[in-house]
């Protein structure tokens, strides 16, 4: 229980403020520099996540501590080099490109005032400073959109963890909605299918398409983990839209990390494995990641084109993630009004100067009983 002086208060609100609706939009994160000090930072954080190694904590303190943070963060580092911008991160970026584009959205179909924020579960900008920028906005009622199509308990949960945490230190905690997963949702697949089938007509059909989705732990899923199932629906629905037959496709499961069994087949195993059974061109698209990032593009894009020609294939295309695309951010706008239904900012009759009236009734009347604003 939270002591009670260490609650976030807000002594300087007034009875005629307006209210907002506020949707955080989540991803993963980022180290803030491409450098050992900042990678190990961001290790450090991300790996100490219980929802992310399920161990027992002094045994993988020691092991966090004692090995990975002095070996790891310099060959991570070396890779994040390789896909830094100008700009800095992919995935900070290209997230910072949907919160823009989901508030214009927004802004254009809502009656009252709309608030995006963008936040990072890891690193910066963090969930607890976007819910305060909230908080500062006077949002009273906050959905919170994990980018993450499908549900994991090491991703949506995880973000959902940290919101929670963060209002525990609230005193007035604002009406909260959750969205858990939007796997199989038609506009969300119809953005996969026109991005697969642009590169297509780039390239040409290959003879097999990949869907590649980041990888957990088999023991995550044999203990009730959805992801698994969420990830095999989505590569179904969309390759029922493309129109591919049983050998024109395949999942697979990438960016494993230690000795334990993960969910296969594995992404590196099968890119190896196609060339001798004949299949020398291909394309791969991740769709377990909604932004273009460290997975996608340097360990697919570069890592796993060389295992594969270097096996035998002949033609290798990735097919980079949804990003900012226009049609995916219609349909993220679309899923988030779904979810705020009922919201008074989303009635076809808020009218600002409806509002006003009530804020100055409602603060002559709160002035009468004694408030100071």
């Amino acid at each position: 229980m939270a002591n009670m002086s260490s609650y976030k208060n807000s002594p300087d609100f007034s009875h005629n403020s307006m209210e907002c609706t506020g949707v955080l939009l989540c991803n993963l994160g980022s180290p803030d520099a491409p450098t050992t000090d900042a990678v190990r930072r961001y290790l450090a954080q991300f790996l100490w996540d219980p929802r992310v190694i399920e161990m027992s904590r002094p045994i993988w303190w020691l092991i966090l501590h004692g090995v990975i943070l002095r070996i790891r963060p310099k060959r991570s580092a070396h890779a994040y080099q390789t896909v830094w911008t100008e700009e800095g991160s992919p995935l900070i970026n290209i997230s910072k490109l949907q919160a823009a584009a989901l508030q214009q959205l927004l802004e254009t179909r809502m009656a009252g005032p709309i608030k995006v924020e963008l936040a990072m579960r890891y690193g910066n900008p963090s969930i607890p400073d976007a819910l305060e920028r909230l908080r500062q906005a006077n949002a009273q009622r906050i959905l919170i959109l994990p980018m993450y199509p499908q549900y994991s308990g090491t991703t949506t949960a995880s973000i959902f963890d940290a919101v929670f945490d963060e209002l525990k230190t609230w005193r007035r905690v604002p009406e909260l909605r959750l969205i858990n997963h939007f796997h199989d949702d038609e506009r969300y697949i119809d953005a996969l299918v026109s991005s697969i089938r642009e590169q297509f007509e780039l390239n040409g059909q290959p003879q097999r398409l990949i869907f590649s989705f980041h990888g957990i732990p088999k023991r995550y899923l044999l203990n009730g983990d959805p992801y698994f199932c969420q990830c095999h629906k989505v590569a179904r629905l969309t390759v029922a839209k493309l129109g591919l037959s049983d050998d024109q496709w395949q999942v697979s499961f990438q960016s494993r990390v230690g000795r334990e069994e993960w969910l296969k087949p594995y992404t590196d195993h099968v890119l190896e494995q196609l060339p001798k059974d004949g299949v020398k061109n291909i394309a791969i698209v991740c769709p377990a990641f909604s932004a273009d990032c460290l997975e996608t593009l340097e360990e697919i894009a570069v890592e796993n084109r060389d295992r594969f020609i270097k096996a035998g294939g002949e033609s290798y295309h990735y097919i980079p993630a949804l990003n900012d695309r226009p049609d995916y951010m219609e349909a993220m706008a679309e899923l988030a009004m779904r979810h705020m239904q009922g919201w008074p900012e989303l009635e076809s009759d808020w009218n600002v100067s409806h509002v006003n009236r009530e804020a100055e009734l409602r603060q002559q009347r709160a002035k009468a009983l004694g408030a100071k604003g």
